[in-house]
């Protein structure tokens, strides 16, 4: 049925290759071995930006064997980590060479994932100051989507999610301010979690706008992705927008969850009968689960979504590329460019107006919650091709955030999982979206979602694992 489409890859969940260091199956050192194996017979070069050495990656996993740290939750877990993410000893790059710096300790999110066993292989591509949706906007080149070498591989997180979409490692670190974590993994058939705002400490994460940036896992399955955010989760004095946020615990889906969608007429696939078939088989599906399907006005919501690239929320990011814009602005992707030096325009009373527009959205999103006690939404409107996106950069890349760009805003948070690989081979996914402290219901409604569709794991072939109780 499938063809050729599946990649030789990694054959183990988190959850399955922890299982396996600690028993004794498997040993470490051969798992990272196996990784870097795998990585070279990709042949993708615009996947990392830079790997660590394969016998430094080696010579720690041998020593967490030595060390007795079977009892680690990540425990010799190959992980990728976006390379605007701080990694010492890895340059921190932002896909801006003329930006590169050398970071001497690790973000606070990568030692935290050290601690709990896990191996960084290397640093991910990413759109410049991860800025975009689309995984084009890269002088280290595209990476190619697994399922199709037309289609992009989405962004900001292009590399970290074709990593494990096309089984090169379990897990990765990507960021998400748009939906720079959800995008890629409605594209590659994965599992993107945006955590609540703060949850996840952003010490050590170059900004995109810091007000609304969440460091984003990328996983096989909702376990994987959740277990990592229990690793990553907790407040973080060096980040003064980390919040003691509880994570919860992955339980079992609530009964009669209400779900808002779109009302018929406001639902937006750019044309895509494909896209809008498989969303409505989804929410068959999340009906059959027991969930209760409301409709509602998603207006207010997508008002917001305009404010982000509207508004001067874009001068966040010319902050956080000040020292190359104003410096060297030739050395910055033009597209990258020409957005972010359209946040120098933007005043102080620009910015209040904007705030108080926020604010009332911000009251109309949420009398929609009080009907509802999550959103169910198609992650994106539908897929484009590369040649499609280069030509029209920003519009399409525009569209792409309809069902995200609002999420951060509002201080909401997501869940995109995989629904379906669509007639023409292309992955479709949809994306939860609760309050903010809602990760653990999202994830038990997501957790049993993705296992209902029976899709195999991002581009491997590999089934998902039989959830326990069934």
């Amino acid at each position: 049925m499938f063809g050729s489409r599946w990649c030789e890859g990694v054959s183990s969940t988190v959850a399955e290759m922890v299982e396996a260091h600690r028993s004794g199956a498997a040993d470490p050192a051969a798992t990272i071995a196996a990784c870097y194996a795998r990585i070279r017979a990709h042949g993708d070069p615009a996947v990392f930006i830079s790997l660590r050495e394969e016998a430094d990656a080696q010579a720690q996993a041998r020593a967490l064997a030595a060390q007795g740290s079977r009892d680690r939750a990540l425990y010799g877990v190959p992980v990728a980590v976006k390379d605007n993410i701080d990694v010492a000893g890895l340059a921190t790059t932002a896909a801006c060479p003329a930006f590169a710096y050398a970071p001497d300790k690790d973000a606070t999110c990568v030692a935290r994932l050290q601690a709990a066993g896990a191996i960084v292989i290397g640093k991910t591509n990413l759109d410049q100051f991860a800025t975009g949706l689309a995984g084009v906007r890269s002088p280290f080149g595209i990476p190619r989507n697994p399922f199709k070498q037309a289609l992009i591989p989405g962004g900001s997180s292009s590399g970290s999610a074709v990593a494990v979409a096309a089984g090169l490692l379990p897990l990765a670190l990507g960021t998400d301010t748009a939906g720079s974590g959800r995008v890629p993994a409605a594209l590659n058939n994965i599992v993107g979690l945006k955590p609540s705002l703060g949850l996840i400490s952003n010490a050590g994460v170059v900004p995109a706008c810091r007000t609304l940036d969440c460091v984003s896992v990328l996983a096989l399955t909702v376990e994987d992705a959740f277990a990592a955010a229990a690793v990553l989760a907790g407040a973080d004095d060096a980040d003064p927008y980390s919040r003691p946020r509880a994570l919860g615990a992955l339980g079992p889906m609530p009964e009669g969850v209400r779900l808002g969608v779109p009302m018929a007429a406001q639902r937006d696939f750019d044309g895509d009968a494909h896209s809008a078939a498989a969303y409505d088989a989804a929410l068959l599906v999340l009906a059959t689960l027991g969930a209760q399907i409301v409709e509602i006005d998603m207006e207010p919501f997508y008002r917001t979504a305009r404010l982000l690239y509207e508004g001067p929320w874009v001068a966040e990011r010319y902050i956080a590329a000040r020292s190359v814009i104003e410096a060297a602005p030739q050395s910055m992707h033009p597209v990258t460019r020409q957005i972010i030096l359209g946040g120098a325009q933007y005043s102080a009373a620009d910015a209040f107006a904007a705030l108080c527009q926020l604010r009332e959205l911000r009251r109309a999103c949420e009398r929609a919650f009080a009907k509802i006690d999550a959103l169910a939404l198609p992650t994106i409107p539908r897929a484009y091709r590369v040649d499609e996106m280069l030509a029209d950069p920003i519009a399409l890349n525009n569209r792409l955030g309809t069902y995200t760009n609002f999420v951060n805003l509002l201080d909401l948070c997501a869940l995109s999982v995989p629904a379906a690989i669509l007639p023409d081979g292309i992955p479709f996914g949809v994306t939860l979206i609760g309050r903010a402290g809602e990760d653990a219901t999202l994830a038990a409604v997501g957790r049993l979602f993705h296992a209902e569709t029976e899709l195999p794991m991002g581009a491997t072939g590999k089934m998902q694992p039989v959830l326990g109780g069934q």
